[in-house]
C-alpha cells in the first residue's frame, strides 16, 4: 500500500528541494521530473494497450474457433450434405441406365398399361 502524503509532507519536501537544489535550478529540475513522469505514464499506457490488444486477439481467436465448430456441427449442413450424396447416387444410377428401386416401382404399372394398348390407343 502506498503511503499517504498530506499538505505538510509536501511542504516539507518542497522546502528540502529548495535548500538542496537551490531556487535558481528548482524550475528546471521540476520540468525534468515532470517529463520523466510523463514518459513513465506513456510507457504504462502503451504496455496496457498491448495487453488489451492481446486479450482482444485471444477473444477473436476463440470466437473464430467457436464459429468453425458450429459450422462443422450444423444439422442443416449435415442434411444438405446427405441430400447431395443421395442426389449424386441418383445421377450416377441414371447415367448408368439403372433407375433406383423407387423409380422402377413407379414405372412398372405405366409400362404394363402402355404395352396393353394397341396401335389405336385402345386397350385390348
Amino acid at each position: 500500500m502506498l503511503p499517504q502524503f498530506g499538505f505538510a509532507e509536501f511542504l516539507l519536501l518542497a522546502a528540502a528541494a529548495l535548500i538542496v537544489v537551490g531556487p535558481k535550478d528548482l524550475p528546471m529540475m521540476m520540468r525534468r521530473l515532470g517529463q520523466f513522469v510523463a514518459k513513465g505514464r506513456a510507457m504504462a499506457r502503451e504496455f496496457q494497450s498491448a495487453f488489451d490488444d492481446i486479450a482482444k486477439q485471444a477473444e477473436l481467436d476463440e470466437l473464430r474457433q467457436e464459429i468453425a465448430e458450429l459450422k462443422r456441427n450444423n444439422a442443416l449442413t449435415d442434411a444438405q450434405d446427405s441430400l447431395k450424396a443421395v442426389e449424386a447416387d441418383i445421377n450416377a444410377a441414371v447415367m448408368r441406365g439403372d433407375a433406383p428401386a423407387e423409380d422402377k416401382a413407379a414405372e412398372a404399372p405405366e409400362r404394363k398399361a402402355a404395352t396393353d394398348m394397341d396401335a389405336d390407343g385402345e386397350r385390348s
